[in-house]
């Protein structure tokens, strides 16, 4: 018998047995309390319609420290409340790395870039808190914000009309994200990358089958377009760079991403880069739309808030003269109003948390975390819980007051080393869009008990349509 039939006869034997003495490995230690559910689904289907009351539920029947479950076929431990968040993000890079499910970097990412991976996250990192998120940069956005947010006002947000909040939310971050980190404002350069992020995002979080007719092969396909379309304006910003042309004042991300080099002295790949600037889209897109969609859906329900943010709004509006934009020191006033961005985030959060993989096997609250095991931090369980949150339920901006909520309690963003690096961005763009809409109009909801379902965030079935009503 030829060396690889023998291989081949054993092989599958191998696996079986490898699998076998790993679960009985397993068994052996003091795992997390909770359920690996179904084979190969997990609790996938239990966790997608409602991960608040997945998490509680886990929470209640087997540990409020930390349950295990399977998602996104992983095994995986949950860390529940302050404390666990607070060992999370204390251990970032010493007992848990990043980790994103491969199918969602099969719709983002070249596959052939794990090498330069590396090399393509430290100059990401440096760049984004060197040139991009610094203080001084941040500075220099608002008014580009609030330019733009004119512009959209003008064009879909017409007095006495019925706006959809969320597709029109989704239309102004992507707009504003192409223009802030790739320096592009012409339109249909903006449409022919729009349209396929739009198919990727859509099917991203979707079951992930490759097959013909499925959300997630429109979203791979959709992927591959948007990646086409940031290979040709990588392609001619480079051809900028090696010919001298705007030596010195790269204006973007993009530029920027073009002109680092790694520890050997090389430019970085074109794929590579093109990776990062996807990962940036995703990041500065979703969450955000959902966030000043949150916010706006509270706004138009609770009008003693609204008539609060408005005279906040209205004295700095008018501050101004005629067709002045919005600057820093602006941004800084809207103290109550951030309030209420910070309680919306706490009410509804535009993500459930974020996945890490122990890097090493680790013991907490008395139970072991095997080498491997995903591990996953989530909002809910200290954003509605009452210990941290009296009426977790109550909308209530003045909790922010003050010293505000007790550390590792109120996370929308993370925390840690790996604290999401765009807050501040995040922040700027929701206070301006805010701005902009309550000094022109009431909102008033058109359907009051719309539903919320949940598509990896929560999203209102109908868009959120608001009547706006000019104030006189």
């Amino acid at each position: 018998m030829e060396i690889w039939e023998i291989v081949a006869y054993f092989l599958p034997l191998f696996l079986l047995l490898s699998i076998i003495w790993r679960n009985a490995s397993d068994d052996r230690k003091k795992l997390p309390p909770g359920s690996q559910g179904w084979p190969v689904l997990g609790e996938n289907l239990r966790f997608a319609p409602n991960p608040e009351k997945f998490v509680a539920e886990r929470m209640l029947k087997h540990s409020p420290e930390i349950f295990q479950t399977s998602l996104l076929g992983e095994k995986m431990a949950t860390f529940c409340g302050a404390k666990g968040n607070k060992f999370l993000f204390s251990n970032e890079n010493k007992l848990v790395t990043s980790w994103l499910p491969q199918s969602l970097m099969k719709v983002l990412t070249f596959a052939e870039t794990t090498k330069s991976h590396t090399d393509g996250h430290s100059a990401f990192t440096r760049i984004l808190h060197r040139d991009v998120f610094s203080p001084e940069t941040l500075k220099k956005y608002v008014p580009v914000m609030h330019a733009l947010a004119r512009e959209h006002m003008a064009r879909d947000w017409k007095p006495n009309s019925v706006v959809k909040v969320l597709p029109a939310s989704k239309k102004y971050t992507f707009e504003l994200a192409s223009r802030i980190f790739l320096g592009e404002a012409d339109a249909e350069r903006v449409r022919k990358l729009s349209e396929p992020f739009a198919v990727a995002m859509k099917g991203l979080f979707s079951v992930p089958v490759d097959l013909p007719g499925t959300a997630y092969r429109r979203a791979i396909r959709a992927g591959e377009a948007l990646r086409e379309e940031l290979m040709r304006m990588v392609g001619e910003r480079k051809k900028e760079r090696d010919e001298g042309k705007g030596e010195g004042e790269a204006r973007d991300i993009l530029s920027k991403m073009l002109m680092e080099r790694n520890g050997d002295g090389e430019f970085l790949s074109e794929k590579e880069i093109c990776n990062r600037v996807v990962g940036l889209l995703v990041a500065s897109y979703d969450t955000t739309s959902y966030a000043v969609t949150s916010v706006m859906d509270h706004l138009a329900q609770f009008p003693h808030i609204y008539n609060e943010v408005f005279k906040e709004q209205m004295s700095i509006a008018e501050s101004k003269g005629p067709g002045e934009l919005l600057m820093w020191d602006d941004i800084e006033k809207m103290k109550y109003s951030w309030n209420v961005v910070r309680e919306s985030l706490r009410v509804t959060p535009p993500a459930a948390g974020a996945f890490r993989e122990a890097a090493t096997e680790f013991t907490y609250a008395g139970f072991t975390i095997p080498k491997g095991w995903k591990t996953f931090w989530t909002v809910y369980s200290t954003h509605k819980n009452p210990d941290f949150f009296p009426e977790p339920e109550r909308f209530d901006p003045s909790r922010f007051e003050g010293s505000g909520p007790a550390p590792y309690t109120f996370v929308p963003f993370g925390g840690g080393p790996k604290m999401c690096p765009g807050k501040e961005y995040a922040r700027l763009e929701l206070l301006v869009m805010i701005h902009n809409v309550v000094t022109r109009f009431k909102l008033e909801k058109t359907i009051p008990d719309e539903k919320i379902v949940y598509y990896a965030t929560p999203t209102p079935v109908h868009g959120l349509p608001l009547r706006l009503h000019p104030h006189q």
